[in-house]
């Protein structure tokens, strides 16, 4: 079963390669529960960076840091970036999201 925010996303181009595509697939039924799991995690713990919420949720820094700019695309958006930095694992700054 698809999840209701699966359906917004079209993940690949048309011009896109194969690769791509196939990468589309294979996304589509994960993204939508990793998006859900990250709402939740913001609105249980507060503003986050993606470091903080990867790891929060047992999840992969690079899966966040994909779903955030798709949530905050959405009409309304689930998160917005507060303005603020946060510190990331490797000690450089991130931007702080939280959810909407």
């Amino acid at each position: 079963m698809t999840h209701f925010l699966g359906k917004f996303f079209k993940r690949a181009r048309t011009l896109d390669p194969t690769t791509s595509h196939e990468a589309a697939v294979s996304v589509k039924e994960i993204a939508p529960i990793h998006m859900q799991r990250i709402h939740e995690c913001l609105h249980e713990h507060g503003p986050m960076g993606k470091d903080s919420i990867a790891m929060a949720l047992d999840m992969n820094p690079n899966q966040v840091s994909r779903r955030l700019p798709e949530m905050a695309g959405f009409t309304p958006p689930l998160v917005e970036l507060t303005g603020k930095t946060v510190t990331s694992n490797s000690g450089r700054q991130e931007r702080e999201w939280r959810a909407l």
